[in-house]
């Protein structure tokens, strides 16, 4: 059934008349009559009676008429629930624990009647999350990618905000009484990150930090989960994971896990947005203004190559 011809429909019968149902659709007169036309040929119904003042429904119009503000209230929503800027703004993040769903619920409880979809893509290829953007399946993703002349002209990257390294460790740990660290005092020491998918951009990222600081980043055997990671550091003497400061983790009293800054330099990783580079949701402006109000890195951080650079000014990355 068209909808359109069903809207004309309606305000013909609301208005009394098809030259004002025109005037308020943006179409002519004969328009308004073909369309009622084709939709009485498809009900198999006479839905008007003309008189001199204009039309008036008969006995099947009166009948179809609720029914078709229906259709036509529900064609509207829709529309409207797809429609950039008057949907919710969907983000996509690495989890539900990660720093970037921290922050997000920050920012929202703080603006509380922010329509905001906070989804889980479960993607590793950087390039699965390009296409979902480009798709608009989702306004922004919380990927980066780490070879820029493989972003694609109608994406564009910038800067979100930089996540701090810890180390986590359990109670028999040599380093667990260590109140900070420093990169050189890791040398040695088994982290253990299961799980790094190759050619992720996190897999780079631990290419490039073992690198700079000859550090042992084990990524041997599955990703069972954050429970069984950290099941295994509180029995553990000598296995620690490094994690984000604003990521989210929580465990059992007994596990007694200690979570250690690292200084000197700051270890961070770079978190990044994808996003359309024309029209992008004007949901996102205010959200990397947020971004740019937290708490700024140290001068002697490290960060990888590939980091984009924090935008100048009030930081709203030029949206």
């Amino acid at each position: 059934m068209d909808t359109e011809a069903v809207r004309s429909f309606v305000r013909a019968a609301e208005l009394g008349q098809l030259r004002h149902a025109a005037d308020e659709l943006g179409v002519t007169q004969q328009a308004v009559s073909k369309r009622i036309a084709a939709l009485e040929r498809t009900l198999d119904v006479r839905l008007f009676t003309r008189t001199a003042r204009g039309v008036e429904l008969t006995l099947d119009g009166q009948a179809f008429l609720a029914h078709a503000r229906n259709i036509v209230a529900d064609a509207d929503r829709a529309v409207a629930a797809i429609a950039r800027g008057s949907r919710a703004l969907r983000i996509d993040v690495l989890g539900l624990r990660s720093a970037q769903a921290v922050v997000l619920h920050d920012y929202w409880r703080s603006h509380p009647g922010t329509a905001l979809d906070v989804v889980t893509l479960r993607v590793d290829d950087p390039r699965l999350a390009v296409a979902a953007v480009q798709a608009g399946d989702v306004d922004a993703s919380f990927r980066s990618v780490t070879d820029p002349a493989a972003l694609p002209g109608d994406v564009r990257m910038i800067h979100a905000f930089h996540s701090p390294l810890e180390l986590v460790v359990g109670p028999k740990h040599p380093l667990a009484a260590a109140r900070t660290l420093t990169p050189e005092r890791l040398r040695g020491h088994r982290i253990w990150v299961p799980g790094i998918a190759p050619g992720s951009e996190w897999a780079d990222f631990y290419d490039q930090l073992t690198a700079a600081f000859g550090l042992r980043v084990d990524a041997a055997g599955p990703n069972f989960g954050n429970e069984v990671l950290l099941d295994i550091l509180a029995d553990s003497d000598d296995v620690a994971t490094l994690v984000g400061s604003r990521d989210r983790y929580a465990w059992p009293t007994g596990h007694d896990l200690r979570r250690i800054p690292i200084a000197r330099p700051t270890l961070a990783y770079p978190l990044s947005l994808l996003l359309p580079r024309e029209n992008p949701h004007p949901g996102l402006r205010a959200v990397v203004g947020h971004f740019a109000s937290l708490d700024p890195l140290p001068e002697d951080t490290w960060l990888p190559t590939w980091a984009p650079a924090p935008p100048d000014g009030a930081g709203e990355g030029g949206l």
